[in-house]
């Protein structure tokens, strides 16, 4: 087992992976810019190295700050969480090549899924239904054109090593292509260094279903159910539940073999999630899939009642998994705690907390990393929190979130949170009864 593990990652992630090595007796060191100076992920773990300013690309994207932050505290592992470094193939090649474990997945486990042209032709010659689209990337406005005639508006071109809804673009007819088709290369060059573009078509009214996966170095996989991330807004996801109210028990079962078969296919080890989009019709099709923990995993922890992060450890360190399925055994809802205010388009307000109080009872956990007195720094992404809760049924889960929303209290001068959104969403009549999709925030007016 590993002595010491170095979290290349700040707020509430690198909280979550410290608390989890102190259970099992492995000293942490926290890695921080200097705007993260009083962050309690800086204060609760055995060590602090500070790696740079404020700008990421200066402190958690700095290789060799994290490395030799790494080589002076003799850690032995590196757990990059998610975000910044935690999908880096160049990295975890690094860390390798260094002597020290990347607790996530391989260079080349990352290369082959990370870029998503070459990892829908991976899926799909294991077997996983993918969405028609091109082969590969596509070279010009011109050739989309012709390919999207033979698919079948509409089409949505995507950033090959693209996330969050960046170089992504629908697109209704021809006359459309190529000024989406300029917009979505430049975005994308600008976000990911690659300007790479592949197409696919456009599946309309569909369900945003993800596979929590297990492999380990043994060829043992195993798949932790599904997760419904749907509800979300411009492809950042707001809100995630397990289980999904449109996922059947039959459907769960295929999906879940898919997803199973894909991760074998490439022999996948540790942590991993496949995810699917799903038509109204319950046709299931390949999207992509994360080589790391996921922000929503505490989703599927509190459904099956494991956690994730130890078994991304132990896997890690080499220890087998199980390789036994597991299926929900209550309800789980996750709401995403911005510091953006929805009534100003999502706008983020960072500034001084002052008023700070979290909601408890029976079946409720919150994630995060913000105090009293804490200042959120304006560098990074604006989350600040997750409320978790677990219930029996789904309606029950709905009901007590509404509760607890209402009891979380975050105040400050100029900031907001969208916690009132989530409390509409809570009393939403459609979202109550499971009748959205992925669409569903388009026409969303938190005003009624």
């Amino acid at each position: 087992m590993f002595k010491k593990i170095l979290i290349a990652n700040r707020g509430e992630i690198a909280l979550r992976i410290i608390r989890t090595a102190k259970e099992m007796g492995i000293k942490t060191v926290a890695v921080y810019s200097t705007a993260d100076k009083e962050s309690l992920h800086v204060r609760f773990a055995d060590e602090a190295v500070c790696i740079g300013p404020p700008p990421s690309p200066l402190s958690y994207l700095n290789m060799p700050n994290i490395i030799a932050a790494a080589e002076i505290t003799n850690a032995d592992a590196i757990h990059p969480g998610y975000g910044f470094l935690s999908e880096n193939a160049k990295f975890s090649e690094i860390c390798r090549s260094h002597g020290i474990k990347f607790i996530g997945a391989s260079p080349e486990m990352i290369n082959s899924m990370g870029d998503k042209a070459s990892a829908k032709d991976t899926m799909k010659k294991s077997g996983v239904p993918v969405i028609p689209g091109s082969d590969g990337l596509i070279s010009s406005a011109e050739e989309g054109i012709e390919l999207a005639k033979d698919i079948g508006y509409p089409v949505i071109i995507k950033a090959t090593a693209g996330g969050g809804g960046r170089g992504m673009r629908i697109i209704w007819a021809d006359e459309e292509f190529e000024k989406n088709w300029d917009s979505a290369r430049q975005e994308a060059k600008a976000a990911f260094g690659n300007d790479g573009i592949y197409m696919e078509k456009y599946v309309e009214e569909p369900r945003h279903i993800e596979i929590q996966l297990a492999g380990d170095q043994y060829g043992n996989v195993c798949h932790l159910s599904e997760r419904d991330c749907s509800i979300q807004r411009r492809h950042q996801k707001l809100l995630e539940e397990s289980p999904s109210p449109f996922i059947t028990a039959e459907l769960r079962e295929k999906m879940g073999a898919a997803a199973v078969a894909g991760a074998k296919s490439i022999k996948y080890e540790g942590l991993g999630t496949i995810e699917f989009l799903v038509d109204k019709h319950h046709n299931f099709y390949f999207m992509e899939m994360n080589t790391r923990i996921q922000v929503e995993h505490p989703v599927t922890e509190e459904v099956i009642n494991y956690d994730l992060v130890k078994e991304q450890i132990l896997i890690a360190a080499g220890v087998p998994i199980s390789g036994k399925n597991y299926y929900p055994t209550k309800h789980a809802i996750e709401c995403r705690i911005n510091a953006e205010d929805p009534y100003n388009n999502f706008r983020p307000t960072p500034g001084k907390i002052e008023v700070l109080h979290k909601p408890g009872g029976h079946g409720v956990r919150v994630d995060t990393h913000i105090y009293a007195g804490y200042t959120i720094p304006s560098n990074y992404d604006s989350m600040i929190a997750k409320m978790i809760v677990s219930a029996q049924t789904r309606e029950e889960a709905i009901i007590k979130m509404e509760r607890a929303l209402g009891e979380f209290i975050i105040e400050g001068p100029g900031l907001k949170t969208t916690i009132p959104l989530h409390v509409k969403l809570m009393q939403n009549e459609d979202f109550k009864k499971g009748n959205f999709t992925t669409a569903f925030m388009n026409t969303f007016d938190i005003n009624k």
